[in-house]
């Protein structure tokens, strides 16, 4: 006897399909929320800092110049996030860039509200609380950034042994957010920079300092994963890298500048960093141009030390040939100048060819290599007319180029000349 076999229902029948398809969904619906908001409290930013842009700020605030700076500089940290949970929405570090991006947003926000509060008493409610969100968008804001640094680019950790300071980095960073919140909130309008924005009291601060320095720990994730990758992935920390030198160049710029800069150029010096932070990991998570970096970072050494150089000898030059002047003739001249420029002009092309040469060699060795190896096997192959011996140079110059396990060369027989001397 055949029983009938039991038929489930259309509602009961499992669709793992569409689960998937309704999670990331749902992702996306988060993540582009998480966005909005953020962007929202930019441009709320934005809208305090021009209301307020005539009025004077008491001393110790950033101008309202620099906070626009912010505002604006962070604009890219959840389109970022967003552009990552859309296209990888298994790796977690889309997500991050987003919390990141909306901490900062809190802190800016907060600041350019109790700034507008201290220039214009009693028009805004709630200073103090604006201090308690200000401070709570600061300390998430350390959080994340170990976790931008161990994180990336796969999403997962170099290995294990990194659970440990994401642990440190989570417990500390909740501590110092409940020794924050812990503080009674000051009905007036509060002071600037540390006291604005200080967590208080000797733990609260002990606290921030362990997540500054497990920030610093975490760039020796990115080392550590550099020396074990390869591939697509060593050209994606390349980026990073590329980044952290813009970001190396920025600070020593600005000591150079001066160390008590403020203003609008202590915010643009803050802000760049981030930028070329964002922008480099976004060209490197999403895979836009990846291997684009090494033609940039040959093209930097090449110009940066040209440029360093020809500045040197210019204004080395002028100096020189000024006291030249000034003992011929007892005065300046602008012959000096004239003088040097020319020179410089002159310098120009041969000094680019030599540091291009000299880059290639001491960096990009293989390449340059390569590059001499395939033009001397072009030499060889106008005069060679023996084939063999052609054989052999062809599979030496694959063997030394290309360095693979095993070289084969199969010539394909000469079938026409075979068929012309067939009897017809």
């Amino acid at each position: 006897m055949v029983r009938p076999t039991a038929q489930r229902e259309p509602s009961e029948s499992p669709d793992p399909g569409g689960e998937a398809a309704r999670a990331r969904s749902r992702a996306a619906w988060l993540a582009w929320s998480l966005c909005g908001v953020t962007l929202a409290l930019l441009g709320l930013n934005l809208a305090v800092v021009l209301l307020g842009w005539s009025s004077a700020l008491p001393e110790g605030f950033t101008p309202w110049e620099g906070q626009a700076i912010y505002a604006v500089g962070l604009i890219g940290t959840p389109v970022l996030g967003v552009l990552i949970v859309l296209r990888l929405p298994r790796n977690p570090y889309g997500w991050v860039w987003l919390g990141f991006g909306l901490s900062f947003a809190l802190f800016i926000f907060a600041q350019s509200y109790a700034a507008y509060a201290a220039a214009n008493p009693r028009t805004l409610p709630a200073p103090g609380m604006a201090e308690r969100v200000g401070t709570m968008g600061w300390v998430v804001a350390l959080i994340f950034l170990p976790l931008l640094l161990l994180l990336f680019p796969t999403g997962r950790l170099p290995s294990r042994r990194w659970r440990f300071l994401v642990w440190i980095v989570v417990a500390t960073g909740v501590f110092v957010v409940v020794v924050g919140a812990a503080r009674p909130v000051r009905s007036g309008v509060v002071g600037p920079g540390g006291e604005l924005f200080g967590v208080g009291g000797a733990m609260g601060e002990a606290g921030v300092y362990v997540l500054l320095v497990a920030g610093l720990l975490s760039v020796f994730s990115v080392i550590l994963r550099y020396r074990r990758a390869g591939g697509m992935e060593r050209q994606q920390i390349k980026w990073f890298a590329y980044a952290a030198v813009v970001i190396a160049g920025c600070v020593v710029l600005e000591g150079l500048l001066g160390l008590n800069l403020s203003g609008w150029w202590d915010a643009l010096f803050e802000t760049v960093p981030i930028v070329a932070l964002y922008a480099a990991i976004g060209i490197a998570i999403l895979r836009y141009r990846l291997y684009d970096i090494d033609v940039i970072i040959n093209r930097t050494l090449v110009y940066g030390s040209l440029t360093a150089m020809l500045v040197a000898l210019y204004f080395g030059g002028i100096v020189m040939m000024q006291r030249v002047f000034v003992v011929l003739t007892g005065q300046r001249s602008t012959l000096a100048v004239v003088a040097s420029t020319l020179l410089i002009a002159a310098l120009f092309n041969p000094l680019r060819r030599r540091i291009q040469s000299f880059i290639d060699r001491r960096f990009y060795r293989r390449k340059y290599d390569a590059s001499k190896t395939l033009e001397a096997f072009s030499a060889k192959l106008r005069d060679e007319t023996d084939l063999d011996t052609l054989n052999n140079h062809l599979v030496g110059v694959v063997r030394e180029t290309m360095q693979p396990s095993h070289v084969t060369l199969w010539l394909r027989p000469d079938t026409a000349s075979k068929k012309d001397e067939a009897p017809g």
